[in-house]
């Protein structure tokens, strides 16, 4: 399979990008990329739930009074639920939401992602995306030379300079190829792709 490959100072095609169909050529798999999309965003879920049971209250080491002979109730420790400042009876704790999705799963969704962004002209390849200095208008102009606007930006490598000129912009990011999540390719418009970070794409989930 070969995709367009397009200039980046130019806008304009400049010649093909061959690429593995074994990556970029899949049948599309509704079910699992859900399947794994959800899984990533539970994984980003907080449990933030914690209480303390009476146990886990600090103090209440002596009893408070002798078993017998006060008039009052029995009791062995002032962190007692039913006291004031002791720990709940059934606490909640903090939960978990992660869920279990094995390297198979993952891969098979992250082909069935981009090859359906090639079926549906979503997915532009370049030669190169850099800028000369942290400046936002910079990396806006260099999205509007490939007429976008929303987009994801992959790269080879993490660039500092990418990262600052995007990261006030809400419609647009950019990760390299250690970094890309299957929410971030759904949920863009357009995938912008160096040819660089192509073949590492082919190597990472062939």
């Amino acid at each position: 399979m070969d995709l367009k490959l397009i200039e980046l100072a130019s806008g304009k095609e400049t010649g093909a990008v061959k690429v593995s169909d074994d990556v970029f050529g899949v049948e599309f798999n509704e079910s699992l990329v859900h399947q794994v999309v959800n899984a990533y965003m539970a994984g980003a879920r907080s449990g933030t739930k914690g209480q303390k049971n009476r146990s886990a209250v600090s103090g209440g080491g002596a009893k408070p009074w002798a078993q017998k002979g006060s008039g009052r109730a029995r009791a062995g420790t002032t962190r007692s639920p039913v006291w004031v400042g002791g720990g709940r009876a059934f606490p909640g704790h903090n939960r978990d939401f992660s869920q279990k999705v094995n390297k198979k799963m993952y891969r098979g969704a992250m082909k069935s992602i981009f090859s359906e962004l090639v079926r549906t002209d979503r997915l532009v390849v370049v030669d190169d995306f850099k800028v000369e200095a942290p400046k936002t208008k910079e990396f806006v102009a260099k999205l509007a030379t490939l007429d976008l606007k929303d987009a994801l930006v992959i790269t080879e490598g993490f660039d500092e300079y990418l990262y600052l000129s995007a990261r006030n912009l809400y419609h647009a990011d950019v990760c390299d190829v250690a970094s890309i999540d299957p929410v971030s390719l759904v949920g863009f418009k357009s995938i912008v792709v160096t040819q660089g970070a192509v073949k590492q794409l082919e190597e990472k989930l062939g």
